[in-house]
């Protein structure tokens, strides 16, 4: 997830953690009230918060008072199905409803080949035994007791985020292209994959090829046409593209992906680069859908393919992606000139409307003048049962979950108290993965390093 260097670490993070800085207010553009349109949500928003995060005296999760938090698993310990340890590097995360009240929580496990704790490699659900990747599947209660924990696919590599489908599934993504012979794979990386948490088996470790090879981030599904839309976090420029891919088979179930469909990428007329806008409310209509030229990029990578002369839109660090109303929405976490972007931000997000194929930057993050205010580099985001958006940072120093009014207004909803630096350097693991349960009672969120998944239930609609 994160790309940063040491000469990062005295952060903005660091500040607020050394000077107990909280409650400051984030500099946003735009409005946030459309975010939530049509969902559940929109009828429960504005309050700004919970009040102080209180430290934990057990060291691992600081929360509002009032909040409590369970902790599910962590990486090391024994599996509950004895196939091995826990894996690390816990990353993108969904819940999805189960039998009798049951929550089936799917997460990913961003190993690369040096990863500390690999998925377990299981006869069945392997898709290359050099993988150090994969996905988990915990099975909980109705009070988040945990049931079940065992392998979901493995064999994978650097699975960073993904998505869930309407269809009670995950797709889990691989964030890489290495091909096979690269850092010691036997096959091609670079696929999203599709996980049945409630029974692996039925999905097994099928790469869904024809929705791509390229460094995948997000996903999120169009529910009443089935297009799934698709976001990639290029490491380097020419940054990624914004993706759809339209299934031959868009209404089915488990397994109906892999009969495949048509790979597409948006183009923005006149926009070669979405880092180039910065007025909020700024609106394009007739986007462009060009078919991609090799979605398995046997030779070329996709963003360096020739899509004609009008070229192709790009954006770096294209990541979160949720589907909300009619639109799908997708986050570019910062863009950068000094790597290449053609200007700075510290974050948007996008909608897309598909009915009117239209394009529209919502909001921007971040400060205009105080780099020490919170809201640079939104990753995971998720919605919020009491209203507002759920949004995890990725960087260094003092780590934080923070809940968005649609106001625009910041509250820090959790912070990491686990520190893997030291006195001359604090450091704390990012969180990736927030989501919520199926009847809103539970905040599930994972701690990257040291990996560890977290269950907070308290006064959430309050």
């Amino acid at each position: 997830m994160s790309e940063h260097t040491a000469a990062d670490r005295t952060s903005r993070r660091q500040l607020l953690a050394r000077t107990g800085a909280l409650g400051v207010s984030i500099a946003f553009a735009g409005n946030l009230t459309e975010l939530f349109a049509g969902t559940a949500a929109a009828q429960n928003l504005g309050h700004t918060g919970y009040g102080p995060l209180v430290p934990d005296p057990k060291g691992l999760l600081d929360l509002p008072e009032g909040f409590s938090y369970r902790v599910l698993s962590r990486e090391g310990d024994k599996l509950r199905s004895g196939e091995g340890l826990v894996p690390s590097n816990h990353d993108g995360m969904t819940a999805l409803p189960g039998r009798h009240g049951r929550v089936h929580l799917v997460r990913n496990h961003e190993n690369r080949a040096d990863g500390r704790v690999p998925v377990p490699t299981v006869e069945g659900l392997t898709y290359d035994p050099a993988g150090k990747g994969g996905c988990t599947a915990l099975a909980l209660d109705s009070r988040n007791r945990v049931l079940s924990e065992r392998v979901a696919i493995a064999g994978t590599a650097v699975n960073c985020a993904g998505g869930p489908t309407p269809w009670g599934t995950w797709l889990t993504c691989e964030e890489t292209e290495d091909r096979a012979g690269t850092n010691g794979y036997t096959k091609d990386h670079g696929f999203i994959f599709e996980v049945d948490p409630a029974n692996p088996y039925r999905s097994g470790a099928v790469p869904l090829t024809a929705m791509g090879r390229f460094q995948h981030e997000a996903i999120a599904v169009d529910p009443r046409r089935g297009i799934v839309y698709e976001t990639e976090d290029a490491f380097e420029k020419p940054f990624g593209l914004f993706y759809r891919f339209l299934p031959h088979h868009p209404h089915g179930g488990l397994g109906t992906l892999r009969a495949g469909g048509r790979l597409q990428a948006m183009r923005v007329p006149g926009v070669p680069d979405l880092s180039s806008i910065q007025e909020t409310g700024a609106t394009f209509e007739n986007i462009e859908w060009v078919d991609v030229p090799d979605p398995l990029a046997a030779q070329t990578p996709i963003r360096h393919q020739d899509f004609g002369p009008k070229g192709i839109t790009h954006a770096q660090k294209l990541e979160g992606c949720y589907w909300g109303g009619r639109c799908v929405y997708f986050v570019s976490s910062f863009a950068r000139s000094a790597e290449g972007s053609a200007a700075d931000h510290y974050g948007q997000i996008w909608r897309y409307d598909p009915s009117e194929r239209r394009l529209t930057l919502v909001i921007v993050f971040g400060p205009d003048t105080n780099l020490q205010l919170p809201g640079e580099s939104p990753d995971n985001i998720c919605l919020a049962p009491s209203g507002g958006l759920m949004v995890c940072e990725d960087g260094n120093g003092a780590q934080h979950v923070f809940g968005v009014t649609r106001r625009g207004e910041v509250y820090a909803m959790a912070r990491n108290a686990q520190a893997i630096g030291t006195p001359q350097e604090p450091e704390w693991g990012e969180f990736a993965g927030v989501t919520f349960s199926p009847d809103g009672r539970t905040m599930y969120v994972n701690c990257y390093t040291p990996g560890t998944t977290f269950a907070v239930t308290g006064p959430w609609r309050r």
